[in-house]
């Protein structure tokens, strides 16, 4: 796949406040990247200085092989859709939409063609004499991107486009905008703080922490490959476990943590007696009817009940820390309740061994 944009050695201050910190990135024709982070970690500032809004203090934004730092916006072959829409209210839905086209002087009859165009493409064919205000949230959204499209940019950036609507709508814009793209082959980048949404949406997730990129890769590799702790827990729920070596395997290693003795089936440049922290996921344990050979006991504190499925909080036998566990409904043979002993089992050989990393 080729790449269309790359992002090298960034950084970003306002004065003595650091934004951005020597990030490096690349994005691919016809992708759908999305930045993730929390707010104020300087994800919307990353798609401000690819449109040309704000310059970096440091660094180079390449597209197509050519450096564009000092390109004025108006030249640069990207459009961006925002989160309040920034339509024009005194302007129906078809001149809000042709608006782009008619300040590049493109004939009128080319644009009233390629108005209705792209209004099919997003499903507001018959709504070209609306005005925004008789619009709702997510036919505004519509309109927006509809914009965004009609001059044909080899990039979309898209600043948290579906913050301001509810949950239900926001489902179906999500559903909308991975459809479009699809459809109409434009690079994405999309910017969210909703770890759902990006995991859903993206081709590739890059997660923003402390001005600087976590980790970038595809949605299972974030998921199931963490790099970091902060990762592990930041993308989905992972329970991190404190432990100690004490023997060693071909393929395996035997830990001492807090939940007594595990066997983990990895193998790892770690000696006897090496602290490292083992992150495995709510869905990889598995409530057992007996104990077993590498299972522990444990004590239920509290029951989620989510619908189809329950989750688990219990502790330690011999401390007090906590695991979350995630169980099928209809698995269990009978109710759960507070302060009863169960036996769980970790599914070793899918966790993550952090051997770089110590948690108290």
């Amino acid at each position: 796949m080729s790449e269309i944009l790359e992002l090298k050695n960034i950084s970003k201050s306002y004065g003595e406040t650091k934004v951005l910190d020597n990030i490096s990135f690349k994005i691919n024709n016809n992708e759908f990247f999305t930045i993730l982070g929390s707010s104020g970690s300087g994800k919307s500032t990353i798609i401000r200085m690819i449109g040309g809004f704000v310059k970096p203090t440091s660094g180079q934004i390449f597209y197509e092989n050519n450096i564009i730092n000092e390109q004025p916006i108006f030249k640069r072959p990207f459009n961006t859709v925002f989160q309040d829409y920034a339509l024009f209210p005194n302007m129906n839905v078809s001149n809000n939409v042709g608006f782009g086209l008619k300040i590049k002087n493109v004939n009128i009859l080319k644009i009233k063609e390629k108005v209705q165009e792209v209004l099919q493409i997003v499903g507001l064919e018959n709504f070209s004499d609306r005005m925004p205000q008789e619009l709702s949230g997510g036919q505004q959204q519509r309109v927006a991107l509809a914009r965004a499209i009609i001059c044909e940019p080899k990039v979309i950036l898209l600043d948290e486009p579906l913050g301001a609507l509810d949950a239900e709508l926001r489902k179906q814009m999500q559903l909308f905008l991975k459809e479009i793209q699809k459809k109409i082959k434009i690079s994405f980048i999309f910017i969210t703080h909703d770890q759902e949404e990006a995991i859903f949406l993206s081709d590739r997730i890059a997660v923003l922490n402390n001005h600087k990129f976590e980790q970038i890769g595809s949605p299972k590799d974030l998921y199931y490959s963490p790099k970091t702790t902060y990762m592990a827990k930041f993308f989905g729920e992972c329970n991190l476990i404190a432990c100690k070596v004490v023997d060693k395997k071909e393929d395996s290693i035997v830990v001492e943590s807090e939940f007594g003795q595990l066997l983990i089936n990895h193998s790892i440049d770690k000696s006897i007696g090496d602290s490292l922290t083992f992150g495995i996921r709510p869905e990889e344990i598995k409530i057992l009817d007996q104990s077993s050979s590498n299972s522990i006991g444990v004590i239920i504190k509290d029951v989620e009940f989510r619908g189809s499925t329950s989750n688990l909080n219990v502790k330690s036998q011999h401390s007090e820390k906590y695991l979350k566990i995630q169980n099928i409904s209809s698995n269990i043979s009978q109710p759960f309740q507070q302060d009863d002993v169960i036996n769980v089992e970790l599914n070793t050989g899918v966790g993550t061994i952090f051997k770089d990393e110590t948690i108290s």
